[in-house]
């Protein structure tokens, strides 16, 4: 995600998080559900998010849902 410039952007406006701060939350399923969250918000990241990951977008969902 963060390798996207306008999706890194728009993630780190929203969640107020700094890059600093999310590597070092990575295990926080705080963090954790931000990320998700903000993935299943909009169809476009959760599917690129999907793809760079190697996995289906529904797979995704449902780990926020499990969090």
């Amino acid at each position: 995600m963060l390798g996207d410039a306008p999706r890194a952007e728009r993630f780190l406006s929203l969640t107020g998080l700094t890059p600093d701060e999310l590597r070092a939350g990575l295990g926080d399923p705080a963090v954790q559900g931000a990320v998700l969250e903000f993935l299943c918000g909009h169809e476009a990241d959760l599917i690129a998010a999907a793809d760079a990951l190697g996995m289906a977008p529904a797979d995704l969902a449902a780990a926020r849902e499990k969090l």
